[in-house]
């Protein structure tokens, strides 16, 4: 039974690091309004009074701290330092995709499309069937003119959301363009089917006529 409870206090004490919310000695209160203003000032526009805020009860081992900061500094076009504060955000919690998410803006803001697609590769990784970043890197492949490769993304995707809108285009497009036109005619009129007045997929369709 002694065991038993060592192994119980032992697995509550590591499962405590992670979700500290700041540093002891803070008042929990004290952050708390300061999250509150923060998002007050970014509704109204005031992004770097939103940093100023937060940065008031600032602790580097503080995940919603650094992650906020990170998406605030962003919006504030501070770019290095946003990356700063996600990668803060990363090593405290290395499975989390929310902050991996994050960090892509400013990296995609920099032009730092490496950084992009290993955060998105880190993604699948870690949540191997995530739509969004299987999508994502199928629009990157894309826009490269790696038709082949984005198609086997969209794929993935449309196997996963055979409905869905945004995949069945990007799909249709691919196959458009590797010259598969009757995938790429269907693709686009099951997506027409979802969204009838769809820009992307109406435009597909009036080049294959």
């Amino acid at each position: 039974m002694e065991i038993l409870t060592q192994f119980k206090r032992i697995i509550l004490s590591g499962l405590l690091i992670p979700v500290t919310l700041a540093a002891a000695g803070q008042d929990f209160k004290q952050i708390k309004d300061a999250f509150q203003q923060s998002y007050i000032q970014e509704a109204t526009g005031e992004v770097l009074a939103a940093v100023h805020s937060l940065k008031a009860v600032y602790d580097e081992k503080s995940y919603e701290i650094n992650l906020r900061l990170g998406w605030l500094s962003y919006q504030a076009g501070n770019f290095t330092e946003a990356v700063a504060y996600y990668n803060r955000a990363i090593n405290i919690m290395p499975y989390a995709i929310e902050p991996r998410f994050g960090i892509v803006y400013p990296g995609a803001a920099m032009g730092n499309w490496t950084m992009v697609m290993a955060q998105y590769e880190k993604i699948l990784e870690i949540s191997p069937n995530n739509s969004i970043a299987m999508h994502r890197i199928g629009l990157i492949y894309y826009g490269r003119e790696d038709f082949e490769t984005a198609k086997k993304y969209f794929e993935k995707v449309v196997n996963l959301y055979p409905f869905d809108y945004d995949a069945l285009t990007m799909l249709g497009w691919s196959y458009f363009r590797l010259g598969n036109f009757r995938e790429a005619r269907v693709l686009f009129q099951k997506a027409l089917l979802h969204t009838p007045s769809g820009t992307s997929a109406l435009e597909g369709l009036d080049l294959l006529e």
